[in-house]
């Protein structure tokens, strides 16, 4: 089994001011790039330049005297000045996550989440009841939602993405700075999908060395995945359903598994992952099991965190078959699949 301080070394490191977060390093990672340039230009310088941070900046290196010197260009353009500026244009034909709907945000025109250009957040603060490695976690929870879970805990947040505080990224970036400065370990964006050009500006703006949490449901595209890349320490990812038929009917989300599996391996690849499994009444067999199963299969490696909170919230009373608390049973029987799988629960 895998010792949970080996899941999340980096992050620890990273946490205890040992090592760099990787923001700092994409924003001091020169890349030429003319900002007019059309977008699959840029994107391929992305991938370029990509190639070149990760054979320097590998997440798992400690030994970083083998790190190559690159010049300073004098325009100060960055990796992260690049992922900005291909994020903006994103938003012109949004496909932040993998509904791809195409609306111009930067227009006012709204898709799915029914966000525009403007992120919102609905509070931030020093968050208590996270997991263990986080805690305490400065967390920011932002409005609207790609989902539409029927059980949303949060449902006051995620249906009303026009409430909250307009983000300014230098105030988010001062505020911060000082909820690190008050003992924050991390910095955690909830929700954070529709909001990937917002966060990339918030990280420009900082200076504060804090590990970057990307607190989401796993349902970004592949575009987006590559801008995440080099600027995530953890990724706080939920598996919610082993299958697409479950996504659709408590989360009105289409091509579930190939999305997120795809996402969570591209995530494993990158950086580090802790993973959430909120079991759900009466779907052990057809979505604990088979996530347990492929997360043994192909990311072993990773902080698995089973989830018994589960609550009838919100409009879970609509559906009798979950309108309910699970059994202790349930809870046993899960438990029993993550044990014999080997997979680290973090215990």
């Amino acid at each position: 089994m895998h010792e949970p301080s080996n899941a999340l070394s980096r992050y620890h490191r990273v946490s205890a001011g040992t090592e760099e977060a990787r923001f700092l390093t994409a924003k001091n990672f020169p890349v030429d790039f003319d900002p007019d340039a059309p977008i699959s230009d840029l994107r391929s310088i992305h991938d370029d330049a990509m190639s070149d941070f990760h054979r320097a900046y590998r997440s798992d290196m400690s030994d970083r005297s083998d790190r190559p010197e690159r010049e300073k260009r004098s325009d100060g353009k960055s990796l992260l000045d690049l992922k900005i500026k291909i994020a903006d244009r994103m938003l012109e034909n949004c496909h932040f996550c993998d509904r791809r709907c195409g609306a111009n945000r930067k227009k006012g025109e709204m898709g799915y989440c029914r966000i525009g250009a403007v992120s919102r957040y609905s509070s931030e603060f020093l968050h208590y009841g996270e997991e263990p490695e986080l805690v305490p976690s400065h967390t920011i929870f932002l409005s609207g939602c790609v989902f539409s879970c029927v059980y949303c805990q949060n449902w006051e947040i995620s249906t009303h993405p026009d409430l909250g505080i307009p983000i300014l990224p230098k105030d988010v970036a001062r505020i911060a700075a000082t909820r690190r400065g008050l003992g924050a370990r991390n910095l955690n964006f909830v929700t954070p999908t529709p909001h990937l050009h917002t966060i990339l500006r918030i990280l420009a703006e900082m200076r504060v060395n804090t590990p970057i949490v990307w607190n989401s449901n796993m349902y970004h595209s592949e575009e987006a995945a590559k801008l995440l890349c080099g600027v995530v320490d953890v990724y706080l990812g939920d598996f919610k359903y082993g299958n697409d038929g479950c996504a659709k009917r408590y989360s009105n989300a289409d091509h579930y598994w190939d999305t997120v599996t795809r996402n969570f391996l591209c995530a494993y690849d990158d950086s580090e992952i802790l993973l959430r499994q909120l079991v759900l009444p009466g779907h052990i067999e057809c979505c604990t099991a088979p996530i347990i199963n492929w997360v043994s299969d192909h990311i072993p490696a990773v902080r698995f965190n089973l989830m018994f909170q589960y609550r009838p919230a919100y409009l879970a009373h609509r559906y009798p078959e979950i309108a309910r608390s699970l059994t202790e049973s349930e809870c046993e029987q899960a438990s029993r699949l993550l044990a014999e799988s080997g997979v680290c629960d973090g215990g």
